[in-house]
């Protein structure tokens, strides 16, 4: 009897891991920020790991399309996310650069860099150390497919190209005068097309993740079906222990 109930509790020692995937500009971060803020969880960004990996290629002259010479930057790179109330707080080999990795050349070169099989490998690997106990709530674009696919909940965030590029356009765009949001649509349409084709992980939904189209849905309806999804899905897994 007394492993039995060893047996019975051990699953529960385990924290629950929220999943969410999406196209750029879906607003996987904001939804992840407010996630882990209702249900206590730690908010890991994954695209700030791509980023900072990125920002490492450009400041070491490395070309983006060097799969080689950006498995060599491994050994000396160091990354860290420390969760704040406001978001991340982005190390780069011991060195803050929270602010850098969310430009717009930082945030393009992590897009071409993110393609290669190898640079994937190692981020999949970081991914999974940092989430290894749960009790977060991860965003990016192979969370619940590849990182972490027996995720207690997998939500996939998406929205037309065009919305997703109109709203990225008012965060950033009106105070970049060369900035239109054509260009910031193409951009996204670009993106998207590099992101489902790659070879390694494409991006795609799991097979058991919900998916929520935010093309006429407004922030709160958002933020609430979210919040639905998550209990629903955290009390089945309860329930199934």
């Amino acid at each position: 009897m007394e492993n039995e109930h060893v047996n019975s509790t051990q699953p529960a020692q385990r924290l629950p891991v929220v999943a969410i995937d999406g196209p750029a500009g879906a607003g996987k971060s904001t939804l992840a920020a407010h996630l882990a803020r209702r249900f206590g969880l730690l908010n890991l960004e994954s695209g700030a790991m791509y980023r900072a990996l990125a920002l490492k290629a450009i400041e070491s002259d490395v070309s983006f399309s060097d799969e080689a010479a950006l498995t060599a930057l491994f050994a000396t790179t160091s990354i860290e996310l420390q969760p704040q109330s406001e978001g991340n707080r982005v190390l780069l080999d011991g060195h803050d650069v929270t602010r850098r990795v969310r430009e717009r050349d930082v945030a393009e070169a992590a897009s071409q860099v993110s393609v290669h099989p190898q640079v994937r490998a190692w981020m999949v690997a970081q991914q999974r150390a940092l989430g290894a106990k749960g009790g977060v709530v991860m965003e990016g674009r192979d969370i619940g497919t590849k990182v972490f696919p027996n995720a207690e909940v997998k939500i996939f965030l998406d929205a037309a190209p065009e919305v997703r590029g109109q709203r990225r356009f008012l965060q950033t765009g009106p105070a970049q005068a060369a900035v239109t949001e054509e260009s910031v649509i193409a951009a996204l349409r670009e993106r998207d097309a590099r992101d489902r084709t790659r070879a390694t992980s494409p991006l795609e939904a799991a097979a058991d993740a919900i998916l929520i189209d935010s093309t006429h849905m407004s922030f709160d309806e958002v933020m609430a079906r979210s919040e639905e999804v998550v209990r629903q899905r955290l009390e089945l897994s309860n329930a199934q222990r």
